[in-house]
């Protein structure tokens, strides 16, 4: 028998503003795939086995688009269903089989413990930047929509709403608060809702004061083979008040080209740890995983979009995939939800992220690099990143930490030290 999250009470923020728990206080660690494509391109077979495969991975969350990016309005479904009447999101067919379809997606995932993070429109809907659109919402219809779809599933408990889509909404912000508004409204118990932004910019940017958003999203995204912006993004947006937590919810995906440009190769589980542990080292309440061939579910039946290495289903037990349990672990070894990032931990002005811990201090190190210490510590131990093991941590003074050889391009670990 699964414990489903939900058994605990509703999702809510925590009294410190920085993390989610359940109702009866039982943290949640928001753990998420970006499943985006999955309504639109998966059958029900295929989307079973993925979902499965997730939830035995340790996954708690998939974020899925409902009004899908690649060409879902006038793209049908796997099965020849379309969602709308005439383009008309006033119009969704309530008896078609495109939501119908959703409605089985949603059991599955229930049945195996996991929540649906559900984008109700991808952003080409609203602002067509770039994308096959079309444009099809006024602040108006989606409003009306937003009722619609939260009427349909607001009674789902395994559910997250996102809002947004990708896109930048500067000078649409009425239009994506009427869709938030309107799903709001009919839900007949409270579900946390987040907004998920275009590459390298912030929910907090446009929306941070918006009543309806709960906790903060970044989309850290795939443009950059440096560090820095993660942190700072993250920072950036922990710093704003009201207080509100944080995540990343699209950082770089496993086995996606550098830059966008393959000749610049691929990001690999390495590329991918580091994202998301400086990510959860700067204060995110939680991480999004993510793969190249699995957000579009590549196969034969589509053509690929930018040089996915491998299909879907061969990329569900990447490397990355399989250490997303170990990132969960890690952080509730340490002290997670009581945890908070410090400064001046680290001597030199060396580029490692801390976390004031219960009864000590952690450190990530991304690059396998001596860290040194400000302070002395007199007992130490190194967790691994990429499986269950722990290795006591030796100092020739209590300042100076040298992590072990772990056989990977990435030699990073998690320092725990005590005094």
């Amino acid at each position: 028998m699964i414990d489903k999250p939900w058994n605990h009470g509703n999702l809510q923020v925590a009294a410190s503003g920085r993390a989610l728990e359940h109702a009866d206080g039982t943290p949640f660690f928001y753990l998420a795939d970006t499943c985006w494509e999955l309504i639109h391109r998966l059958n029900l077979e295929e989307a079973t086995h993925l979902i499965e495969t997730r939830a035995r991975q340790g996954f708690n969350t998939l974020q899925v688009v409902a009004l899908a990016e690649l060409d879902g309005i006038h793209s049908p479904n796997y099965y020849g269903d379309l969602p709308l009447i005439e383009e008309d999101p006033t119009r969704p067919d309530d008896f078609g089989g495109y939501w119908r379809y959703l409605d089985q997606i949603f059991d599955i995932a229930d049945e195996n413990g996991l929540y649906i993070a559900l984008l109700p429109t991808w952003g080409d809907k609203v602002s067509r930047a770039w994308g096959d659109g079309p444009v099809i919402f006024t602040e108006q219809s989606a409003r009306t929509f937003g009722e619609w779809i939260g009427n349909r599933y607001g009674h789902r408990p395994n559910l997250i709403w996102v809002n947004g889509g990708d896109r930048d909404p500067l000078g649409y912000e009425s239009i994506w608060t009427a869709l938030a508004q309107g799903f709001q409204s009919r839900q007949t118990s409270p579900h946390l809702t987040t907004f998920h932004p275009q590459g390298e910019q912030s929910s907090a940017m446009n929306f941070h004061e918006a009543d309806w958003l709960d906790f903060n999203m970044l989309q850290t995204g795939h443009g950059r083979a440096g560090l820095d912006h993660i942190d700072r993004m993250m920072r950036a947006a922990i710093q704003r008040h009201p207080a509100k937590p944080v995540l990343d919810g699209e950082p770089r995906y496993e086995n996606h080209p550098i830059g966008f440009n393959a000749r610049n190769g691929y990001f690999d589980d390495g590329d991918v740890r580091q994202a998301i542990y400086i990510g959860l080292f700067a204060g995110g309440c939680g991480f999004t995983y993510g793969c190249h061939a699995i957000w579009q579910f590549a196969s034969h039946r589509h053509p690929p979009i930018n040089n996915p290495i491998s299909s879907w289903e061969n990329s569900l037990g990447l490397p990355g995939a399989n250490q997303v349990s170990r990132v969960r672990e890690v952080l509730f070894e340490i002290g997670f939800p009581n945890v908070s990032p410090v400064s001046l931990v680290v001597a030199d002005n060396q580029p490692y992220l801390s976390l004031g811990v219960p009864d000590g201090v952690a450190i990530y190190s991304h690059d396998g690099g001596t860290i040194r210490t400000l302070e002395k510590y007199g007992f130490g131990e190194w967790l691994d990143t990429r499986q269950t093991a722990k290795i006591n941590a030796s100092s020739p003074n209590g300042r100076e930490w040298t992590p072990p050889a772990s056989g990977s391009r990435v030699n990073d670990w998690v320092l725990r030290l005590r005094q």
